[in-house]
C-alpha cells in the first residue's frame, strides 16, 4: 500500500519558538518538515499546522509558518495535547453538501451515479511534529479513532529525549499508524519520474 497524492492532507503539529530549541536533533526536524510542507504545496496536498498554547509556547518557527501559509494552510492553535479534541478533525473533513435542488444526477441509474469528489474526502493523514510522545502521539491517536489513516514522518518528529521519541513511535505503529520517512512520503505522492513536479521535488529532498 503505498501513499496517493490525491487522497493526503497534511498536518504538522507544534513546531514551536520556544519549544524546539530543546528538542532532539531540532535542526534536521525542522528541516524535514519544511520539506514535507513544500512536498505538499507542490503535489497540492492540503497542509494543516497546529500550535499548542501559543501565548507561552509562542508561534511555530517563522520559516515554517510561512510555508504553510503558502501552501494556503490554517494553523489551529489549541489547548488539549489530542488536536483533535479541539477540532482537527472538524478541519480535516470535508463540508457536508447539501442536496441540489434543480439537477437530476439522482434519477440516473445507481452505477452510473457518482459522488462529489468533496462528499469523498481526503482520508489519509500524513503528519509530523514534537513533541513525538506528547501531542504528536496524541493526535495521532486521536485521528485514528476517527478512522482517518494516519502515517507518521518518523524524520520530521522528535521529542526531548531520542527514548521518548522512539516509545512514541513503538506505540502508534502498535496502534495502527504506518511510520514512513520525508523521502518515502515524496516519492510515493509523485509515483513516477515523469510527474509534472518531478525536477521540483528532487530539488526539496536533495
Amino acid at each position: 500500500m503505498l501513499l496517493d497524492a490525491d487522497d493526503c492532507q497534511l498536518v504538522l503539529v507544534d513546531y514551536q519558538i520556544r519549544l524546539m530549541p530543546v528538542i532532539f536533533e531540532n535542526e534536521l526536524v525542522i528541516a524535514n518538515a519544511l520539506r514535507l510542507a513544500r512536498l505538499a504545496r507542490a503535489l497540492q496536498v492540503p497542509v494543516w499546522g497546529t500550535a499548542q498554547a501559543p501565548d507561552a509556547l509562542g508561534q511555530n518557527v517563522p520559516e515554517l509558518q510561512a510555508a504553510v501559509d503558502a501552501a494556503g494552510g490554517k494553523t489551529l492553535a489549541k489547548t488539549h495535547f489530542n488536536a483533535a479534541a479541539d477540532g482537527l478533525g472538524d478541519w480535516l473533513r470535508p463540508p457536508v453538501r447539501k442536496p441540489s435542488s434543480g439537477g437530476n444526477a439522482r434519477s440516473l441509474p445507481k452505477h452510473l451515479q457518482k459522488a462529489p469528489e468533496e462528499e469523498l474526502g481526503r482520508s489519509t493523514i500524513v503528519i509530523a511534529g514534537c513533541e513525538a510522545h506528547v501531542c504528536l502521539m496524541q493526535t495521532a491517536l486521536g485521528l485514528l479513532e476517527e478512522e482517518f489513516e494516519v502515517w507518521v514522518v518518523t524524520d520530521a518528529c522528535s521529542s526531548r529525549s531520542e527514548r521518548n521519541r522512539d516509545a512514541a513511535f513503538d506505540r502508534l505503529a502498535g496502534n495502527g499508524a504506518e511510520l514512513v520517512t520525508t523521502e518515502m512520503v515524496a516519492f510515493e505522492w509523485l509515483r513516477t519520474s515523469e510527474h509534472p513536479a518531478f525536477k521540483e521535488v528532487l530539488g526539496l529532498v536533495k
